[in-house]
């Protein structure tokens, strides 16, 4: 088997997105090992949550570096003694300066909790119901400077049922989230999805094989909707 990708997970909070990586990330044929997890805040839930799961787990506080670039230094140094190969922000509340995401560029990935590129930035399930979608999800990407862009890896689709509010909307596109992310990640991982000339590309054979595990249906609730994976 190729050698598996070293994986560092960044968070800001409770880390439930990171809590599915690792828990993928324990199948012997996963394409990646999770062997950090880092966040910007030293009280995130999340960081007791990885160490409880055998993963180092680190706090850089980024109130106490007087710079943002201070601050990107530290967590660009700790990612490589870690050796890391690819970072998957999970739930990282904190921007990112060009000079971060330029050294980790095509190797840094991140989920939102929309279709991008419809609802960038925040409260994505409010703004979704204000303007009637019948339609919302969740998307994985390659970061780039720009707040929520880059090139899309995988999606999920969510229906909007009647009644919905934000809250059960949040919540059920959490749960596709969780299967969405460690599945992108595989396709990364695996060398089924790269990019070129910043477009996704891939490999059919790597893709074939990535795809013989897929995961639940990537709709919730399951209904006869193609889902872009």
């Amino acid at each position: 088997m190729t050698k598996k990708k070293r994986v560092a997970i960044l968070i800001s909070g409770r880390g439930s997105n990171m809590a599915s990586l690792i828990e993928a990330a324990r199948a012997p044929d996963y394409p990646a090992e999770i062997v950090l997890v880092a966040s910007n805040r030293p009280e995130a839930a999340g960081l007791d949550r990885a160490r409880a799961a055998g993963i180092p787990a680190v706090a850089i506080d980024h109130k106490a570096y007087a710079t943002r670039m201070a601050f990107e230094a530290k967590l660009h140094t700790t990612l490589l003694d870690a050796g890391i190969d690819l970072i998957c922000s999970a739930g990282f509340m904190r921007m990112l300066t060009g000079g971060f995401v330029d050294r980790w560029r095509n190797r840094q990935l991140n989920i939102h909790p929309s279709l991008l590129p419809s609802f960038p930035g925040l409260d994505t399930h409010a703004r979704a119901l204000s303007e009637g979608v019948k339609i919302h999800g969740c998307t994985v990407h390659f970061v780039r400077l720009e707040m929520d862009t880059g090139p899309i890896i995988a999606q999920a689709a969510v229906p909007v049922v009647a009644g919905e509010t934000a809250d059960s909307l949040a919540a059920r596109v959490l749960e596709a989230e969780h299967v969405l992310y460690p599945h992108a990640l595989r396709l990364v991982a695996s060398g089924a999805v790269a990019v070129e000339n910043d477009e996704i590309v891939t490999k059919a054979a790597d893709l074939a094989a990535a795809q013989q595990r897929p995961p639940r249906p990537l709709v919730w609730p399951p209904v006869r909707i193609e889902a872009r994976i």
